[in-house]
């Protein structure tokens, strides 16, 4: 504000010094004007200057005299010029007689005098022409006289000094007033600028005028100074309230003494007339006046009903929040409704219970016209409360509100149990129980989602509480709808879930197949969220060897459960080629690359990779052969409780499709030590990195003394949770070694003479184990396989025969990689009957290749007798025996 007034004193100084310095130069050249004139117009009405003019010798006669008129006039210009203007006389620094003039004649012959200020040889002049006129009024010559514009500037600046002293004396008394009356100014208005005083008086205005408060400002001796409308209105005060003390406005006493007593308050509740009034007295500062207080006003005459309405709509709205956040954690029916119960006790009701349709509990569709519910949930204050217990199957009756419930799928409110006769035809004993109990209420809304009623959720409550309004209907329809969802997306789950996982089981083997190489206990367990493709098998392979096998599919759900059993026959029929290690992993992976491609599946629900291990165990050397495409290697526990995990050459995962070959590993196992093969579900988690999981692994596996059986329960209860987030696939095996007794072992010379010797000790074996009942078939067999060795194999030729429980097991090996083909010989042939024999009399045959040639095999069963032969191959059979 100062600021604004000295600058307006500056302005104003400024314009009157402007002001004054142009009106003193306008007066000195109206001076010089009119000093210029007199002198050309005495000079013009001087005596002789006409007959000067006309004389012979002008400008001698007029010279000396323009010279010194302009001398004693002081002007800077005089001259005398004919009707020509042509000077005849001239007065001047820069110019001489004789030169012509740049003034206008014409107004001048005409008898005119003229004043111009024009720019000469001296610079701007003020210039004044009078005519010299004769006697009968005609001129014969003009006389001029002027001034300069710089004398006349001159003049004014002498007199500057005097304006400028002024000026500077009006402005620093205007100054020093503006600046006294504007420290006045500030402290009263506390240093706020013009802006901001308009902006508190705007605030205060509307504040006043617009808040639902009433406001009052009371002086410390009593006296009102302010009250609002809202004020006026809440205290009765009359119009003419303010500047009256505050004991003479008829108020309670109890709130006119608050107000004048200056104590401050907060919320105290006074009555004033029919309102409760909630007030606050706050004091202000006194400067050094008598202290005033600043008091509001708010009506809470209703406050106490809607505060609790407000907090009851507050509490539900909080529980439906919480609702939304905890009813329907998991995919699982049951637990689903357990948590509704959870939220709706003890906020809503005492007591809460869920009934479901029997189809809803295994996933399927319910029918429509459902009566018959299963209780799957209950929660109370109490226990033993005589209402149906979880797991019982509730008959509903046709008149019960329950069973209107269903048909119609609208909530029934029954806010008196003890005069709802339809409700008590359910179970008259049962409900009367009920009521002694002390439940005299009841909300029965139905679980309806996706058009579908799924079962019936029911509040109760009991003793002393509230019973049940419409108001709180809406609310149990909002809590119920929210569970609905959640139960009948666990509904879908669950239907889709046990289809899934039947189909995996199914693609599973159910059992180990008999064999005598290894002891095997195996688990299998789905994962929470949904089945997946992990696999296992045992499959018994030629010559006693046991083939173990573990895998796992990539991702979870129908598509890698049916991708599993593909990968799984797919491993069954390579297997029935017996082949090595790491040749069936190349020809899986193979086939893994390409199953995608074949059928176009999109690549977002593809096959993305799988992982197999792939063990060959042969029980008389004890050796096994292991090949991993991208998976976990075995653990191995020898009989002392060592636990390994040896080191297999790992192989990219299968259907990547690499070019890299896949390599094997060759362990030798002491009898009756475990390979303990499984999937990453079993050690990988989120809660616990793969070390941690390999260390309890180890833990579960040191005890060698349990049998396959109880080290998988072991390993399952030591590592997993009670519902795993990935599927787990464990697979143990104790290996087990045939007796020397159990093999016999004969080289043969590539001569056939051989073959009858090497069959006969043969036999003799045979009888030493006692399996007098096959000798025939087995000579038959070894005949068979020898001879086509010794006539198109190449040496070495070795035949071997394993015995183990149930099979005896006929091997010829040579040096050739030839194959035999079965066939069916012509009556008119001389050979091609030897397969065929051995086709008829063995319970299965095949060939296996080594890196050194290829084996021949038969397998006989000793537990059943010899099979019978048919006739016409009888004759065959005595004559391939004589040749020999």
């Amino acid at each position: 504000m100062f600021l604004l007034q000295v600058t307006v004193v500056v302005l104003l100084a400024i314009g009157a010094v402007v002001v004054l310095v142009l009106r003193a130069q306008h007066e000195s050249a109206s001076d010089a004007s009119n000093r210029s004139l007199a002198v050309a117009q005495g000079f013009a009405k001087s005596p002789g200057i006409v007959q000067a003019v006309e004389s012979s010798h002008r400008t001698a006669v007029l010279q000396p005299r323009a010279e010194e008129a302009a001398k004693d006039s002081g002007v800077d210009f005089f001259g005398v010029m004919n009707r020509s203007g042509v000077y005849l006389a001239l007065s001047s620094a820069n110019r001489r007689p004789g030169t012509h003039t740049v003034t206008k004649m014409a107004p001048l012959l005409a008898g005119k005098t003229v004043k111009e200020t024009r720019v000469g040889s001296l610079g701007p002049t003020v210039r004044v022409f009078v005519p010299v006129k004769k006697s009968d009024g005609s001129v014969v010559a003009v006389v001029g006289a002027g001034i300069t514009v710089k004398r006349v500037g001159d003049k004014v600046v002498s007199q500057l000094p005097v304006v400028l002293g002024g000026a500077i004396g009006a402005l620093a008394l205007t100054t020093g007033g503006t600046a006294v009356v504007s420290r006045r100014l500030l402290r009263e208005t506390h240093g706020l600028g013009p802006a901001e005083i308009t902006r508190m008086y705007e605030h205060h205005d509307a504040v006043l005028h617009s808040v639902r408060e009433g406001v009052l400002i009371v002086r410390g001796d009593g006296r009102l100074l302010l009250a609002n409308e809202e004020a006026r209105r809440l205290l009765d005060l009359p119009m003419d309230a303010e500047r009256r003390l505050v004991g003479e406005l008829g108020l309670d006493p109890g709130l006119a003494a608050l107000l004048t007593s200056g104590r401050p308050a907060t919320d105290e509740v006074h009555l004033a007339g029919d309102r409760l009034l909630a007030v606050n007295v706050r004091a202000t500062a006194s400067d050094g006046r008598a202290a005033t207080s600043a008091v509001t006003l708010r009506d809470t005459t209703d406050l106490q009903a809607l505060a609790g309405r407000a907090e009851a709509a507050r509490k539900r709205l909080t529980l439906l929040y919480e609702a939304g956040v905890r009813i329907g954690t998991t995919l699982d029916v049951a637990r689903t409704a357990e948590e509704l119960c959870e939220m709706a006790v003890p906020q809503f009701s005492e007591i809460a219970t869920v009934d479901l349709l029997e189809p809803v509990l295994y996933g399927s569709d319910p029918s429509d016209g459902g009566t018959e519910m299963r209780r799957i949930a209950v929660s109370g204050y109490r226990q033993n409360l005589p209402l149906y217990s979880t797991g019982e199957l509730i008959s509903l009756v046709p008149s019960s509100p329950m069973t209107a419930n269903v048909a119609s799928g609208h909530p029934v409110i029954e806010p008196d149990l003890r005069t709802a006769k339809g409700w008590r035809a359910q179970d008259p004993e049962r409900t009367q129980r009920i009521l002694d109990s002390g439940i005299h209420s009841l909300i029965a809304v139905p679980l309806r989602a996706r058009g579908v009623v799924l079962g019936l959720a029911e509040f109760w409550r009991a003793e002393s509480s509230e019973t049940f309004e419409e108001e709180d209907l809406s609310f149990a329809e909002e809590l119920a709808a929210r569970a609905a969802v959640a139960i009948d997306n666990a509904r879908r789950y669950t239907r889709e879930h046990t289809m899934a996982v039947a189909l995996q089981r199914s693609l599973l083997p159910r059992g180990v197949p008999e064999q005598d190489a290894v002891v095997a206990a195996h688990r299998y367990l789905p994962a929470q969220a949904g089945v997946g493709g992990d696999w296992f098998d045992v499959i018994p392979l030629p010559g006693a060897r046991v083939a173990l096998v573990v895998g796992d599919v990539v991702g979870h759900g129908l598509h890698a459960a049916a991708t599993m059993g593909r990968l799984r026959t797919a491993v069954h029929n390579f297997s029935a080629l017996d082949l090595s290690p790491d040749e069936l992993l190349a020809h899986l992976d193979e086939l893994a690359a390409h199953i995608d491609t074949d059928e176009g599946v999109d690549e977002s629900e593809g096959l993305t990779g799988a992982t197999c291990l792939y063990a060959i165990y042969d029980p008389v050397s004890g050796m096994c052969t292991v090949a991993r495409a991208g998976h976990m290697g075995p653990a191995l526990v020898h009989p002392d409780g060592t636990v390994l995990f040896p080191d297999i050459p790992v192989s990219p995962p299968l259907g990547l499709g690499g070019s890299l070959p896949f390599e094997t590993a060759e362990l030798r196992l002491p009898e009756s030590s475990q390979l303990v093969l499984f999937t990453d579900g079993l050690i990988e988690s989120r809660h616990r990195d793969l070390d941690t999981g390999l260390d309890l692994l180890r833990h579960a596996l040191s005890h060698a003394e349990r049998t396959p059986e109880q080290t998988c329960q072991a390993i399952i209860e030591a590592l997993l949770p009670e519902r795993p987030s990935d599927d787990v696939a464990l697979l143990i095996a104790r290996t087990q070694l045939l007796e020397p007794g159990q093999v016999a072992e004969w080289d043969v010379p590539s001569d056939p003479a051989a073959v009858s010797r090497v069959r006969n000790e043969a036999t003799r074996r045979l009888e030493i184990w006692g399996l007098g009942q096959v000798t025939f078939t087995t000579e038959l067999i070894i005949s068979e396989l020898l001879t086509n060795a010794v006539r198109y194999g190449t040496e070495p030729i070795r035949l071997r025969l394993l015995h183990d429980r149930r099979h005896l097991i006929c091997e010829v090996s040579d040096g050739s990689s030839t194959s035999p083909h079965l066939r069916r010989a012509a009556i008119t042939d001389e050979g091609g009957r030897g397969l065929f024999l051995v086709a008829q009399f063995a319970r299965r045959w095949g060939t296996r290749y080594t890196p050194r040639g290829k084996i021949i095999w038969s397998e006989q069963a000793i537990t059943e007798g010899p099979p019978s032969l048919d006739a016409d191959l009888s004759d065959d059979i005595l004559l391939d025996q004589w040749e020999e």
